[in-house]
Order: C-alpha cells, then structure tokens, then sequence
C-alpha cells in the first residue's frame, strides 16, 4: 500500500524540492538585502491611498494559490505539471532578479493612518516582511497562475461560480498588493508582462505537450547500432 501510495503521488516530489530552494533562497535574500538597494517608486505609487481592508485578500493569496495547486495534484496531473511550470519559473526569474539587483521600496506609512484590526495585521505583516525583494510582484504573478490554472482546467473551466470567484479574488488580490503598501506599480505590471510571457509558454504553445510529443518521436525512432 506505500509502494502504491508514493508511485501515485511521486510528483510531489518536484514541488517539495523546489519549495525548499525558493525559500532557502528567499531567507537568504530577506536577511542579507537590507540597505543599499534599488529603490522602486513610480508617480502612480504617489496617487494609490493605504487602504488597511485589502490586507486580508493580500493573505488569501496563500489559500487560493495552494488550494489551486493541491486541487491539481490530486485531480489533473498534466494541469498540475503546467502550473508548476508557470509558478515556479517567474518565481526563479524573481530570485535572480532580487539577487542580481537588490530592490525595494519606502510607501509603507510611517504610523497607520487608524487603529483597528486591520491595521493592526498589516503592521504584524510588516514587522515579518521586510520591504525588499519586490519586483517583480510573486503575489500577482502567481495569482495571475493561479486563476491562468483554473480557467484552462477541463473540469474547472465549466463551473461558472468557481471561475467568477476565481477572477475576483485574484483581482483583489492584485489590488491589495497596492493598497497596503507592499508593491509599488511597478513590480505589478512588470508581473502581468511576466505572467503574458509564460501564459504564451504554458498554455498556447503548450512546453509539456511538446516535450511529450518528441519524447513519443524520439522512442519511435528506429535505432541505428
């Protein structure tokens, strides 16, 4: 029963190792980037208002992009494998970036504007999250994934509420990112660029299927001793 157990579940094996990696790699960056960076502002930072409610979609993102995934593994294996793909290749783009050319910003408040709970979880986020290694954004990067992997799953696709809840959350999420102060606009919108470029990867040119086919190409061939 555990042979049978760990065969059937063994692609978890790549989303384990990489787990590791990207968060040894992302400590390592939180604890040495800490001045000397590249600071991030645009003119539209200056126009968005701090608007503690938004903290809460911002800490659904951890619900809604792992629920994502864990419904794949368990329901679609190849969808799954696309996900992966997607996710964990912006979040490495992310990494070297972040290592390359150290970032961050100065828009979080100075004192919160109001006292309530929700200020109160925004400061509890920013006293555990530094505000370097920003750009480009992972929380609408992989939220943009996340929504990519729901409307081109064969199943979720046709659950209409699923897919609205969906694109609201992800919007929301997008937002959030902007409104409690945790991304300038620049790091979203260089997210959406990087999200269009692996949307074009992933799902149009399909990179599984293909590899699938030369792979099916290759055992086809005769070979020639």
């Amino acid at each position: 029963m555990k042979i049978y157990a760990i065969k059937k579940y063994k692609h978890a094996v790549p989303l384990i190792i990489y787990g590791i990696i990207y968060l040894t790699w992302f400590i390592y960056l939180e604890q040495k980037v800490t001045k000397d960076y590249r600071v991030i502002h645009v003119t539209l930072d200056d126009y968005i208002p701090f608007c503690e409610g938004f903290v809460i979609p911002y800490f659904l993102w951890f619900l809604y992009v792992s629920a994502t995934v864990a419904y794949l593994f368990f329901k679609d294996k190849d969808d799954y494998y696309r996900t992966c793909i997607f996710l964990f290749t912006g979040m490495t783009v992310f990494l070297v970036i972040s290592t390359l050319f150290p970032n961050g910003h100065h828009l979080r408040p100075q004192v919160m504007p109001r006292d309530n709970i929700f200020t109160w979880m925004v400061s509890r986020l920013y006293s555990t999250d530094t505000p370097t290694n920003l750009w480009p954004s992972i929380h609408v990067y992989n939220s943009l994934g996340a929504h990519f992997a729901i409307v081109k799953n064969n199943r979720l696709c046709r659950n209409r509420p699923v897919r609205k809840l969906s694109l609201l959350l992800c919007i929301s999420i997008i937002l959030s990112t902007m409104f409690i102060k945790q991304h300038s606009a620049f790091d979203v919108v260089t997210a959406f660029i990087m999200a269009a470029v692996m949307y074009g990867v992933v799902y149009k040119y399909d990179i599984l299927a293909m590899h699938r086919l030369r792979a099916m190409r290759k055992k086809a061939t005769p070979q020639i001793n």
